[in-house]
């Protein structure tokens, strides 16, 4: 039987299966929806109350929200301010990048620091010159041999744009591409990136010990002139094997050599600064002494800055018995002078300066508080002896600094006697003795001619005579494809401030602190201007060079790293 529509089957309740979990419960009213309006078509539509320009035909026309007339452009299209004909500077010139030509006849120096000096994006991709294993380059051999090569330059005393110029051209050589070579004072590291997608592989090392041994520094750079001509074939093995040899060559000079050399180094200064053979004997001896005492506290663990403080005491002390014993015409205060030129770290103060110039400031700060704190140092020592000497009774003339000018040949060879001494010293090998003692004597005698002869600021005198150490350091070294540290350091000894930095700590000692400040201001202008004048002749050095640069002549670029704002 089958219910009629309006009976009481028909008022009977539903059950829960007839409804919808999204159903619209009993009761509750349902909203109104909202029209067209409030919800665009696009997120990307045009605003309300906007119009835009119309637009020409082309690609990526769209529809707007208001108005299906108007049409908008694409994200890709050009703004409408953009003009074909006067278009701003792209990131690639319509003419294209010029191309990065090295050329072959240019040191690998500079090669690679004018490589350094261009952006990342700039830089040609890299020629191999020592052929790899058919599997490619051992990336992280490579890299380590690249670090142990760049930590001995570095102890060496080289400058931080040199040590990653060198960095770099053995991994150009073994050919990794995208590497960045990073040098501060005590850390070297570098970054190779095989490609962009690729992580980046990065290693560091650490310089903990320092040593002076130029001959180890040239057979370093032979090294890397072999790795990076293709005339030589250098595997890593080959390379690994000659760097450890290295490493364990000996001085080329021992012990007592050197000894003697720092008390000839004295004796010149002496003479330099108007002494006579009396004077050159008792400044050898006294440096000497210095030297076995300095050696005596390095023995023991003592750090740099007291071995200083003892190796500055005994030449002073020297110079004090003369004056209480009143023994002879005998001037004191070239005594004591010849055992500061011993001690001065001129190596040191050049390469920290250079390293500022250049755009590495952290590596200069270093440096530079490295001097500061030798300096410091010898301060310390020859002011415990001066005033020591003064509480007995010593009579210290600060009026015998001026030195006589009648004998210019004698303080000629005193000058390259001092530059001979000051080459062993620093271990250098035996073909560049010569070469650095007439460039120490041709920097005495521009200096002379100019300060005492006509009568210029020895300040001035010594920058120029600086600025021809370098030009003709950085060219001898370009000449035998090897660094112009053994060409420079040496040649610089004679112009080095000895004589002002003794009458300052005596005026100091004497409680004249307007003289002996006005002297050490010298003293520091002095070593200034040396090493400036250095920096400044190296400089100039690479314009008469044909240095590697663009297609069409392009200059040399220069290391930017600020303009000041």
């Amino acid at each position: 039987m089958v219910a009629e529509p309006g009976g009481p089957d028909d008022q009977k309740p539903q059950s829960d299966e007839a409804h919808s979990a999204f159903s619209q419960p009993a009761g509750v009213d349902r909203p109104t929806p909202p029209s067209e309006e409030d919800h665009p078509t696009s997120e990307f539509a045009l605003p309300s109350g906007l119009t835009p320009e119309p637009q020409g035909s082309g690609s990526g026309q769209g529809t707007g929200s208001a108005s299906g007339s108007d049409t908008l452009g694409s994200a890709f299209a050009p703004p409408r301010t953009y003009d074909a004909r006067s278009s701003p500077p792209a990131f690639t010139p319509a003419h294209g990048i010029p191309m990065i030509r090295l050329t072959k006849e240019a040191p690998w120096q500079d090669r690679m620091r004018t490589m350094l000096r261009m952006p990342v994006a700039d830089r040609p991709a890299p020629e191999p010159v020592q052929k790899p294993d058919d599997a490619g380059p051992a990336v992280p051999r490579v890299l380590d041999l690249t670090l142990r090569i760049g930590e001995l330059l570095l102890a060496g005393g080289e400058g931080a744009e040199d040590v990653e110029a060198a960095m770099f051209a053995v991994t150009r050589s073994y050919g990794l591409d995208r590497c960045e070579p990073t040098v501060t004072f005590t850390l070297l590291s570098i970054s190779h990136q095989p490609s962009l997608v690729e992580d980046p592989v990065t290693a560091s090392r650490t310089v903990r010990r320092r040593g002076t041994d130029y001959t180890r520094l040239a057979a370093v750079f032979r090294l890397i002139d072999d790795i990076t001509t293709e005339e030589a074939e250098v595997s890593l093995e080959e390379a690994y094997r000659r760097l450890a040899e290295i490493r364990r060559n000996r001085h080329p000079y021992p012990g007592w050599v050197l000894t003697l050399a720092g008390g000839g180094l004295a004796g010149a200064a002496s003479v330099l600064v108007g002494g006579g053979p009396l004077v050159f004997v008792v400044a050898a001896i006294g440096a000497m002494l210095g030297d076995r005492l300095a050696w005596l506290c390095a023995g023991r663990g003592l750090p740099e800055f007291y071995q200083f403080v003892a190796a500055a005491m005994p030449p002073a002390a020297m110079g004090v018995a003369l004056t209480l014993t009143h023994w002879g015409d005998v001037r004191p205060s070239a005594v004591i002078t010849g055992g500061l030129f011993a001690l001065l770290p001129g190596r040191a103060l050049v390469a920290g300066v250079q390293d500022g110039l250049t755009g590495y400031y952290i590596t200069a700060s270093a440096r530079l508080l490295e001097v500061m704190y030798f300096f410091i140092a010898i301060v310390a020592g020859v002011l415990l002896v001066l005033y020591g000497g003064l509480q007995l009774g010593a009579e210290l003339n600060p009026e015998a600094r001026f030195v006589s000018h009648d004998r210019p040949v004698i303080q000629i060879l005193a000058s390259m006697a001092l530059c001979l001494a000051f080459a062993i010293l620093l271990q250098q090998e035996r073909s560049t003795v010569l070469a650095v003692t007439l460039n120490g004597g041709v920097a005495w005698v521009i200096y002379g001619a100019m300060a005492r002869t006509g009568g210029i600021s020895p300040v001035a005198a010594t920058a120029v005579a600086a600025g021809l150490v370098g030009l003709f350091g950085q060219l001898l070294s370009r000449y035998r494809y090897t660094s112009s540290l053994p060409f420079i350091t040496a040649a610089i000894g004679p112009l080095l401030p000895g004589s002002a930095t003794y009458f300052g700590l005596l005026g100091i000692a004497q409680n004249e602190l307007d003289r002996g400040l006005a002297s050490l201001s010298t003293a520091v202008a002095t070593a200034g201007a040396i090493a400036i004048g250095v920096n400044l002749g190296s400089e100039i050095s690479r314009l008469f060079m044909r240095v590697p640069g663009a297609v069409g002549g392009a200059n040399r670029r220069a290391a930017k790293r600020t303009r000041g704002f």
